[in-house]
């Protein structure tokens, strides 16, 4: 009888723990979506790239804060990626964009490097929750300061949070099913201070040897390499056992993702129904107005009777 290759799930977050150290982790395995919103539009590759290394870092620190509602992620800079956001709700959707500079973009060597500084330039990385309506948003900001994204969230982690956490990316082509596909990763530990205070109390361990865990934690998840980080077919419990068996690491219930827009053509009426109708016309092509939605790429078009329609609502 032939035998029949596992499952391997993707598009999740995976939580774990290390046992040993008091640490909380979560590694993220980004396939489909990934492709799915970066084929959606036509970018140079340093510009999908840089937009699927900020949905792995979106996905991945979404589970530091427990939110009902929509967790975002933007950059804003003066480099040739001038904007980027992501977001995701509650229920794992995801979606993002990317605006650039074609002119300066050009004018890049091959070998980008350094991507923030040369990509991105100065500005800021922002993180937004917003939970509705009633509730006050929560945004936090940190200048780009770092040769990658995940540099520019440690640099928010020690500044705003005081928390010890580290981040690594990794984003690129692999080979699958007879061409190749965008893949993007994210796994982050976490020193959760609470464990630590229990070991301490219980006489499990010491000061130093906290000290070393956390270190070792960090060390181990450094390891990882992007190859293993983005492989479609290693299993992500295989993955945290190779770095983490020695120490001992439980593996929770993962969270499933999927690429979504939340634009419908309800939406876009309510916002075309705020301009005057002079404004509306001077949005005419070809007698017809169309609004794309810069996520998802989606054309939602108007003619004449529609327009009138929109009055009469």
């Amino acid at each position: 009888m032939a035998s029949v290759s596992p499952v391997v799930p993707d598009d999740l977050i995976q939580p774990f723990q290390i046992e040993t150290f008091g640490v909380r982790g979560r590694l993220v395995r980004l396939g489909p979506l990934v492709d799915t919103i970066l084929g959606k539009h036509d970018y140079p590759e340093p510009v999908a790239q840089m937009l699927g290394e900020l949905l792995a870092l979106a996905a991945t620190l979404s589970g530091v804060i427990k939110f009902d509602g929509v967790f975002s992620v933007q950059t804003k800079g003066n480099g040739p990626i001038r904007f980027m956001v992501v977001d995701i709700t509650t229920s794992g959707e995801m979606r993002g964009y990317a605006q650039y500079d074609k002119a300066k973009l050009a004018d890049l060597a091959a070998n980008i490097g350094d991507s923030v500084p040369r990509l991105l330039g100065k500005g800021y990385l922002a993180f937004t929750v917003d939970q509705g309506p009633d509730t006050e948003r929560y945004q936090g900001i940190v200048e780009l300061n770092g040769a990658t994204l995940a540099e520019c969230a440690h640099n928010y982690f020690r500044q705003s949070e005081q928390m010890d956490a580290a981040v690594k990316l990794a984003v690129g082509r692999v080979a699958q099913d007879g061409g190749d596909a965008w893949r993007a990763a994210g796994m982050m530990v976490q020193r959760l201070p609470e464990a630590a205070a229990r070991q301490r109390q219980s006489g499990e361990a010491g000061d130093e040897d906290i000290e070393d865990g956390w270190r070792r934690a960090v060390i181990m998840m450094g390891a990882s390499t992007s190859g293993e980080l983005l492989d479609p077919r290693l299993h992500p419990h295989r993955l945290l056992y190779r770095l983490f068996h020695e120490d001992g690491v439980r593996v929770y219930g993962p969270v499933e993702l999927s690429a979504g827009c939340r634009c419908s053509r309800e939406r876009v009426e309510r916002t075309l129904r705020a301009f005057p109708k002079a404004d509306i016309a001077d949005m005419k092509v070809d007698g017809r107005v169309v609004v794309t939605c810069e996520f998802c790429s989606t054309d939602y078009i108007f003619d004449d009777a529609d327009l009138e329609a929109l009055y009469r609502a």
